[in-house]
């Protein structure tokens, strides 16, 4: 397959659309405690649509992990679990440093350890920013780390002039939130080192006759296996500790409290779940379609999401009420994030010719 980096980019659009749209359905669910739904989700994102899809898009999935190598899984999986630690600790660096500086510190780590990760431990970033293409791929990278902190510092200044508390409380502490903002954006990162570690599960999947669109689905069932080890451990401790468990059924501990939409609640879940899971699903789409510098589809991720976020932020009113000058910084980083997906498009297809 000739790889199509301008299709890549278009992959990781959707995919960046769809994480940014999972939390929708989210908010919509009631009566239900967060570790409630948020576990009724996960089993969507991590357990029920990975392998829904790769079981329809793969011929003999469990033929293809049956013959990955144990080590190979291990490491998808421990990659995963490392993930989830990430994005379990990603809201204190919100609460300790305030909305500008740990959206800057965290989302900037994960951006460079996931992308840049890989090909220095693979020994070929030198080989990479030798190259025309390769420089322009990292430019793009470092347009995007400067879009992110455009965005997060928009975001502060909106939180300032409407009250939203996002970005002055009573908790700030620099010291403290900087080491979770660190640990947060390392962890969080290592979505794309497990995904880098499924280079075999991918090729037994060609082998198998997958379409090359769809050989990194399998990849997906393992390393996000890992996310839902740590992610459901850490809502069973939160399920014990609240007694929220019969909310799964619709029960309730208190006789006061109404019972819960069940069937709704559930549809929330699940449609919220799928959303979460969709952003992957294009992902390895437009990993695909990257060619030689595949590494840079973690910067394009980063950038869809944090893109499409700040839209739906518009769309649903949260910056209606912040100065021109706010909304105004806001659209520049936009258009930043908006010219890295096209530097680092342009990179990859320059690096095909």
């Amino acid at each position: 397959m000739t790889p199509n980096p301008a299709l890549g980019v278009l992959f990781h659009w959707i995919g960046g659309g769809s994480s940014a749209s999972f939390y929708v359905p989210y908010k919509r669910i009631r009566l239900w405690s967060w570790e409630v739904f948020w576990l009724a989700g996960g089993l969507f994102s991590w357990l029920i649509a990975p392998w829904l899809m790769a079981g329809l898009r793969t011929p003999d999935l469990l033929g293809v992990l049956a013959a990955t190598p144990h080590a190979t899984l291990v490491w998808c999986w421990f990659w995963g679990a490392m993930w989830g630690f990430g994005g379990l600790t990603f809201g204190l660096t919100m609460r300790y440093l305030g909305l500008s500086l740990g959206m800057a510190v965290a989302l900037a780590l994960t951006t460079v350890i996931g992308t840049l990760g890989p090909p220095i431990f693979h020994g070929t970033i030198g080989d990479i920013a030798s190259k025309t293409s390769g420089q322009l791929t990292l430019a793009g990278i470092a347009i995007t780390l400067i879009g992110i902190i455009v965005v997060a510092r928009a975001g502060q200044a909106k939180a300032r002039e409407i009250g939203d508390g996002e970005s002055e409380n009573g908790e700030f502490n620099v010291t403290r939130g900087l080491l979770i903002a660190v640990f947060s954006g390392v962890m969080s990162g290592c979505f794309a080192w497990g995904l880098d570690a499924g280079q075999p599960i991918r090729d037994l999947a060609l082998r198998a006759g997958t379409d090359p669109l769809s050989q990194g689905l399998p990849v997906l069932c393992v390393v996000l296996a890992g996310g839902l080890t740590t992610n459901a451990l850490w809502c069973a401790a939160l399920i014990a500790r609240n007694r929220s468990l019969p909310q799964f059924f619709g029960g309730t501990n208190d006789p006061a409290v109404p019972r819960a939409p069940l069937l709704r609640n559930w549809l929330l879940s699940a449609l919220g779940g799928t959303l979460w899971y969709g952003q992957f699903f294009f992902y390895t789409m437009g990993e695909s379609q990257m060619g030689r510098f595949g590494f840079s589809s973690w910067t394009l991720h980063m950038a869809s999401i944090i893109l499409f976020s700040t839209l739906w932020g518009f769309a649903l009113g949260e910056w209606s009420r912040a100065s021109r000058r706010t909304r105004r910084q806001v659209w520049a980083g936009i258009g930043l994030l908006m010219a890295a997906t096209v530097v680092i498009g342009g990179g990859n297809m320059l690096a095909q010719t």
